[in-house]
């Protein structure tokens, strides 16, 4: 015999997963964006020190 869908459930078990991917790949991007920030900053002070 065949199991009773339980709709609800496993709609909001999708849902939750989405959610836990969603919030890793915006912690990637932060990640990201901060490593490239920092990496640009570190640019430009090599640059003044080699006008200097």
């Amino acid at each position: 015999m065949p199991r009773k869908p339980n709709y609800g459930f496993e709609r909001r078990e999708r849902e939750r997963v989405k959610a836990e991917r969603r919030r890793k790949r915006r912690e990637a991007k932060v990640e990201r964006s901060k490593k490239t920030k920092t990496e640009k900053t570190e640019k430009t002070g090599e640059q003044e020190e080699q006008e200097k």
